[in-house]
């Protein structure tokens, strides 16, 4: 049998090791990234590159669907996966345009409509917060006289916290809503639930979650980016009750959005009543080295199992993995590059070198343990490390 052909997207400067991976099962791996990334440190694996226009990483989806058509006429694409958020419809739809087997344009939908995604989960059963789409004034409004605020305005496409505002009085949304203009349909309103914010990352096989870990963020993703805190996140106790909802809610919501075969980021909130309201998912590896989180946990690097998972259909398994606990901290730095030698402990498995950033990964086998140090961490880095910006509006990583 020839070899087979991978069409990897990616809008930004990642999918390294899932690249490299795809090459490791004998399959012929072409890159279709933003011109803007020319000359980026991109894996040997790849076999070829190719690049399209891009404005803030934008592409022209017409010209996307052309472009790859014009390959396909002399290279046989028989898979094509989006490595980025903002790939993921631009993938759905020229596996359409195709016919090359995976996600399509619906289920995508709900990988990146946070509207479609909130409709099919209370659909599903699903406890979710109260939302509204920002469509009809009237009903907008009428929203916000059952709902009380606060409310979060939130846009439908965006990925993480981006472009979120926080809403605290009904006379304040008209305004926001007119400096969006011809945008407001873009966008849907939420009732703000306040709680701990979780995270499930999961493995998809044909249909049936093959693999998932729980974990909760320090602070609120939303808090972290629009409050200047510090970002951070920690495995969960297996077997509490609390991962054994996680896990099951996670299982639920990706059935509920039909999601076949990759990887997802998957998040929830709970509530002050111990309900966990589903807030979003995806379809795709966490960012945020999340990655780097799971791998010291585990010993799985998510990345190169999604391409196992794309790559090997019918025969995927999951290979025996540890069960170990992990913490993460990422934060902005006053130094251009801080000196992490002081967090010298031995269960500091990965100092991140990232200019005018402290990024900390470590691992226990004790729960308490990384707990303890990641309350720790925290302090010392606000104290001694600490810078904040104000939030981007787009996403730049």
């Amino acid at each position: 049998m020839s070899t087979r052909t991978i069409l990897c997207l990616a809008s930004f400067h990642k999918g390294h090791e899932f690249m490299k991976a795809a090459k490791a099962e004998g399959w012929n791996v072409l890159l279709l990234t933003s011109k803007s990334l020319e000359g980026s440190d991109w894996p040997a694996e790849v076999d070829e590159i190719f690049y399209m226009p891009d404005v803030g990483k934008v592409w022209n989806r017409d010209d996307v669907i052309k472009g790859v058509s014009y390959l396909a006429r002399h290279r046989q694409l028989d898979r094509i996966v989006a490595l980025d958020d903002f790939d993921v419809e631009t993938a759905a739809a020229l596996r359409e345009h195709l016919r090359v087997p995976g996600m399509g344009d619906t289920t995508a939908r709900y990988f990146r409509d946070k509207l479609a995604m909130r409709l099919k989960a209370r659909e599903a059963g699903l406890p979710v917060p109260d939302f509204a789409p920002v469509v009809n004034h009237g009903l907008v409004a009428e929203f916000m006289r059952q709902k009380p605020g606060p409310w979060l305005l939130k846009p439908r496409f965006s990925a993480s916290a981006l472009g979120i505002k926080k809403i605290e009085r009904s006379e304040n949304l008209w305004p926001a809503l007119e400096a969006l203009g011809d945008q407001q349909s873009f966008h849907l309103l939420e009732t703000f639930v306040p709680g701990r914010v979780y995270h499930v990352d999961s493995l998809i096989s044909r249909g049936e979650v093959v693999f998932s870990i729980a974990c909760r963020y320090g602070a609120p993703p939303l808090a972290v980016m629009h409050g200047g805190g510090i970002f951070s996140s920690a495995v969960c106790e297996y077997g509490s009750a609390e991962e054994r909802a996680l896990v099951a809610a996670n299982a639920a919501v990706l059935k509920a959005m039909g999601h076949f075969r990759g990887a997802s980021h998957t998040e929830f909130i709970r509530a002050n009543d111990g309900t966990f309201h589903f807030l979003e998912t995806s379809a795709r590896v966490g960012g945020a080295n999340i990655m780097d989180l799971i791998e010291a946990a585990t010993g799985l690097n998510l990345w190169r199992e999604w391409a196992k998972v794309e790559l090997r259909e019918d025969y995927y398994r999951v290979p025996e993995y540890r069960k170990d606990y992990a913490g993460l901290l990422v934060s902005l730095a006053r130094q251009e590059w801080p000196d992490l030698n002081s967090f010298s402990e031995p269960e500091v498995v990965l100092r991140i070198p990232k200019r005018h950033h402290v990024a900390l990964v470590w691992r226990s086998p004790s729960h308490a343990r990384v707990e303890q140090l990641q309350a720790d961490y925290l302090a010392r880095v606000q104290r001694d490390f600490h810078a904040s910006a104000p939030a981007p509006d787009k996403a730049t990583d």
